[in-house]
């Protein structure tokens, strides 16, 4: 594979902070310019951004421009989302403000189920951590600018993995006997039908579940994932119940539902952004 380049100028909402860092990818770390590097379905790149200017630079299997287009979802209007979104209500429009430049990545099926199976109870650096070992022992090794990147195993390379996390074991097997089909998984248009299928999984609870549906190149974005911030936000802004952990999910649920209807997880990234970061 050949290095490749890829520029876009004045772009909008693309902040490469807002979007690696608002808990949806695992593989993406800062370096001391400000860029990030990242490894993603067998590519490694480097994101900069230099005042309205985006460089795209690495190593891809296919063309750059394609691939980033679809990985980085440029083809969506995030400036006509931000709108809708804003006149929702002031408390939305405030974190749209903090998040402005967020945008929900593409990512492969495979890997966004199992690292979400490894994020439940885990904290981002820890998630990391487990990611990186799991793909150097059993990925494929990439060099680069006289560094060795690897690949994110593929089912057939994890299900050689020792027994150390159950969930993933039994997860793998069930998605390479097929029990759990990832290809009709991607052409089933009904979301609950999809979310019950992924339920199906060891180590897939509804959470994860809502993460993989929106965070993947299933991208639902109607559904709302609810985690301890998601709460406290929904709590805090609208149902403002003395004691936030008496707030049920459903309650939330509904309320997402009602307030932001097929933007939900959008708006549940805004929330989620401003509220961990303010």
């Amino acid at each position: 594979m050949e290095e490749q380049t890829y520029k876009i100028k004045n772009v909008k909402s693309f902040e490469p902070v807002h979007i690696f860092d608002c808990g949806q990818c695992f593989r993406w770390d800062k370096e001391l310019d400000g860029s990030y590097t990242g490894v993603f379905k067998g590519n490694v790149m480097n994101v900069k951004k230099d005042g309205n200017n985006v460089t795209f630079k690495g190593i891809c299997n296919g063309n750059i421009e394609e691939i980033c287009r679809d990985y980085f979802d440029l083809n969506t209007d995030y400036e006509d989302i931000k709108e809708k979104l804003s006149k929702i209500d002031d408390n939305v429009k405030t974190s749209v403000g903090y998040g402005s430049g967020i945008r929900i990545l593409n990512q492969d099926l495979w890997e966004t189920i199992i690292s979400f199976i490894i994020s439940a109870n885990n904290n981002i650096p820890r998630i990391k951590g487990i990611i990186d070992r799991i793909s150097k022992k059993y990925g494929k090794e990439v060099n680069w600018n006289g560094t060795k990147y690897y690949t994110f195993p593929i089912a057939e390379e994890l299900s050689k993995a020792s027994v150390e996390d159950l969930r993933v074991y039994e997860t793998t097997k069930k998605i390479l006997n097929k029990e759990v089909d990832l290809n009709k998984l991607t052409e089933e248009k009904d979301t609950e039908k999809v979310r019950e299928k992924l339920l199906t999984l060891p180590g897939v609870g509804p959470k994860v579940a809502d993460c993989i549906l929106l965070f993947s190149t299933l991208k639902r974005f109607e559904v709302f994932p609810i985690d301890v911030w998601v709460r406290r936000v929904m709590n805090d802004l609208y149902i403002k119940n003395p004691d936030e952990t008496k707030v049920n999910k459903r309650e939330i649920e509904k309320l997402a539902k009602e307030k932001y209807g097929n933007l939900a997880g959008l708006a549940q990234q805004y929330l989620f952004y401003w509220k961990r970061e303010a």
